[in-house]
């Protein structure tokens, strides 16, 4: 069974090689691959407008949908072991929501009283952007935060991540009420969640955030594990249930925060590859399911970066509708196949 574990892993490992490679070879310009590893490797005597797009373009893009699928991915199968819900996601606690607003008063109140958008301020917007998502992301944590300690049940907890989720989005709806049509369009271009707005500095950032974060959630195994025993088999164990469901949720909130922050709200991806692993995996040992869900996030984040951009297209799709239209078929196939197995059982 482990053999078996080890090289479901290494395939998928070797996808994430093999993905990431075709996101620097595909695109609007065809690069012949001898070139994008000449490129690569530092090699000056190719095309200076191929040197752009490789090095400034297509390799920040693809590190991106990397690192954020494989955050993304551990948020959700954090979520939905700590509220033992199978629709659970990262979102789930309003702090996407909470990014959004942040978003919001920073494109939409920024036209009405400065009178200039921020998306017609290049690289200054797009960083008030980021630490506004960030504000807005980490004030509605503060808040989770504090609320997780007032209340006992889970179910508590995330009805009122829920309701937070709707204030938010009420709040977000008077905005866009009283803003002008530029900083509305440029809001909901936001919205719909890019992994080609993060480059340069803000990208080295980024992935070194994600690579410090992500690991440290590797040090919740043993609680995820007990917490799927129920609150009175863990707490006999020794677990401190409300210290460790804390942790859990500050570890995934952080994720999602960073994640919203940089590429905007990513939907359905940590959703989907917590049920995908299961399936592959067949086990509930977050000892397997923490690297698997890690390396199918970003093996999946990578194939909906490219269909987003492949030939054909002009400029680039939606990240949300290719994570949506990918994700959602595989859920649905993953839950059929589940249901079948346990009635021929």
């Amino acid at each position: 069974m482990k053999r078996h574990t080890s090289l479901l892993m290494a395939m998928i490992a070797a996808s994430i090689f093999l993905f990431f490679l075709l996101n620097l070879l595909i695109g609007s310009v065809d690069i012949p691959l001898s070139s994008v590893v000449n490129i690569l490797l530092g090699g000056e005597e190719q095309s200076v407008v191929w040197q752009n797009i490789v090095l400034k373009s297509r390799v920040p893009q693809a590190l991106t949908a990397l690192v954020a699928g494989a955050g993304l991915s551990i948020s959700g199968l954090q979520m939905q072991t700590v509220f033992r819900n199978p629709l659970a996601g990262p979102s789930v606690l309003g702090i996407s929501s909470g990014a959004s607003l942040g978003v919001a008063f920073a494109v939409l109140i920024s036209g009405s009283i400065g009178g200039v958008a921020l998306s017609n301020m290049g690289y200054f917007g797009e960083m008030a952007l980021t630490i506004s998502a960030t504000i807005g992301a980490f004030t509605v944590m503060a808040i989770i935060v504090y609320v997780s300690q007032k209340v006992r049940g889970n179910v508590t907890l995330l009805i009122i991540g829920v309701m937070i989720g709707y204030v938010a989005n009420a709040i977000i709806g008077v905005l866009k009420y009283f803003s002008v049509e530029e900083d509305i369009r440029a809001y909901v271009i936001w919205g719909l969640g890019s992994f080609s707005r993060v480059s340069g500095d803000q990208m080295v950032l980024f992935v070194c955030l994600m690579l410090v974060l992500m690991p440290l959630s590797f040090l919740l195994i043993k609680t995820m594990n007990l917490l799927l025993l129920g609150d009175s088999y863990a707490r006999n164990l020794g677990l401190h249930i409300k210290r460790a469901r804390l942790l859990v949720i500050v570890c995934s909130g952080v994720l999602v925060a960073i994640v919203t922050a940089y590429c905007g709200p990513i939907m359905f991806l940590g959703l989907a590859v917590p049920h995908l692993c299961r399936a592959i995996f067949h086990t509930s040992d977050h000892r397997v399911l923490m690297p698997g869900v890690l390396l199918t996030g970003a093996s999946l984040a990578l194939i909906c970066n490219l269909i987003s951009r492949m030939p054909g297209f002009e400029g680039a799709m939606p990240v949300n509708s290719v994570t949506a239209l990918v994700g959602a078929p595989i859920v649905a196939s993953v839950l059929f196949k589940k249901r079948k197995n346990e009635l021929n059982e």
